[in-house]
């Protein structure tokens, strides 16, 4: 086990990125209980309130594990939740963590998840110093292919009929994005 690694505060011009903590649970369960929001997830939706609980409980052992970081990401303006983003499956002798996130539909289309990301990036690769980090996309999740190709990374592989989504067999695309490729700003990436 590493050292506890504290989930930052993060604010971007239209969102506040936090901790999450126990007044969340109805939200995030409106959030993952939402068979359209996880139509593409790795996992069904929710149908039990207490796996809310859950949530919260690993995203505090996460935290104390050193692992990464969950953060809620609520819109600044009327201070709504709108959904999460993660860094997970930090590893420091590889300089190396993985990238989520899930959002409201009704946020969706709206930029929220870049900018959230972006900020969250902007963490890890200051803070936390990573070289790399990798983020997995459904294949046909047209949305957040984009919003990972918009923050710079590379879609660098698929991984065949490596998820069972609600039944069906699914694909997912690997994406790498490197310290010397990210731009902090929203300036795009230079050609490879």
């Amino acid at each position: 086990m590493t050292a506890p690694l504290p989930t930052p505060s993060l604010q971007t011009a239209r969102l506040r990125l936090r901790a999450f903590d126990d007044a969340d649970a109805d939200d995030i369960f409106g959030l993952q209980s939402n068979a359209h929001i996880l139509r593409y997830w790795d996992s069904p939706p929710w149908t039990e309130r207490s796996r809310a609980e859950q949530f919260i409980a690993s995203c505090r052992r996460i935290e104390q594990e050193g692992t990464g970081a969950r953060l809620a990401v609520d819109r600044v303006s009327d201070g709504a939740f709108i959904g999460w983003c993660t860094l997970n499956s930090w590893n420091p002798d590889f300089r190396s963590a993985s990238l989520g996130y899930c959002y409201d539909d009704a946020a969706w289309g709206q930029g929220y998840a870049t900018e959230a990301a972006r900020a969250l990036l902007g963490w890890a690769f200051g803070t936390l110093d990573l070289n790399r980090v990798q983020a997995e996309a459904d294949t046909r999740n047209a949305a957040s292919a984009r919003v990972l190709e918009k923050l710079g990374f590379v879609r660098e592989g698929t991984l065949r009929e490596d998820c069972v989504v609600n039944g069906d067999v699914s694909d997912s695309w690997i994406y790498g994005l490197l310290r010397r490729e990210w731009r902090p700003s929203s300036e795009p990436a230079p050609a490879h």
